[in-house]
């Protein structure tokens, strides 16, 4: 055995050690339930089961899954009632109890590790949406939210998945200039008044956003109010195509529970 092999297996074996020291003093806790589980940023075996994850076929505007394959960028009929502002639409589950806990471990409750399974399970639902994508952008937080809140949780989404697509992560490039209510419990016509001029694209990027494809990265689609008043700034700025990509994906947005 040569020294780097030594070296290589001491240093496993202290990351080892230093990890099983961790998991006592602080044993990993089930991200929707706190049961005990064996790897941090996990869900026990009883949660998994309540995940409902949404597979291809889905509507390629709104996310929305088909019972059957109806061809590719086939459309659902809610679509071409009321076609959205932005292009395309993913989302890795539905919202429901389970999903519901997960956002909030990592919106409101400082459980950063959250966004490690947010993350991965977006990348593997966004993967249509990256090919032709030029940048992603996080759903931004006004300054005075962002100063209580601390972080911004659409953000540390779409660093990984920037980090795991490759695709530029731009922070900069979508702000939000005007203070607006929590959207918890307003029908959609609050919503859409709650975030109307709320974006901005600040006037020192708008020359380089010219034409170029987004990725607008949040941690759940509900009524759409959000996403459409962002999708809606970045394309009056210049942008080619704007997709979204969240987490959760409410199906009855009438019946709002968020």
């Amino acid at each position: 055995m040569t020294v780097v092999h030594v070296l290589n297996f001491f240093e496993a074996a202290v990351k080892s050690s230093s990890k099983h020291a961790i998991n006592l003093i602080a044993p990993p806790q089930c991200l929707a339930c706190r049961e005990r589980v064996q790897e941090p940023a996990s869900l026990c075996p009883a949660c998994w089961r309540t995940v409902a994850f949404i597979e291809e076929p889905c509507c390629d505007r709104l996310g929305l899954p088909f019972p059957y394959d109806q061809g590719e960028g086939a459309v659902s009929p809610a679509a071409i009632a009321d076609p959205p502002v932005w292009d395309r639409a993913r989302a890795a589950v539905v919202f429901n109890e389970t999903s519901r806990e997960l956002v909030h471990a990592l919106k409101y409750q400082d459980r950063h590790e959250a966004a490690l399974l947010l993350s991965r399970l977006m990348l593997r639902a966004a993967q249509p949406l990256f090919e032709g994508a030029d940048a992603i952008v996080p759903v931004p937080l006004h300054r005075r939210r962002l100063w209580f809140r601390r972080y911004n949780q659409s953000a540390l989404l779409a660093q990984r998945l920037a980090a795991g697509s490759g695709v530029r992560y731009w922070p900069e490039l979508l702000c939000r200039v005007r203070p607006t209510r929590q959207q918890v419990g307003l029908d959609l016509a609050e919503r859409q008044k709650n975030v109307r001029r709320a974006f901005a694209v600040p006037e020192q990027v708008k020359a380089e956003l010219g034409g170029l494809n987004l990725l607008l990265v949040d941690d759940v689609l509900t009524t759409g109010a959000t996403a459409s008043a962002a999708a809606a700034t970045l394309k009056k700025a210049g942008a080619g195509r704007v997709d979204i990509v969240t987490f959760a994906l409410v199906i009855e947005p009438k019946r709002l529970h968020i």
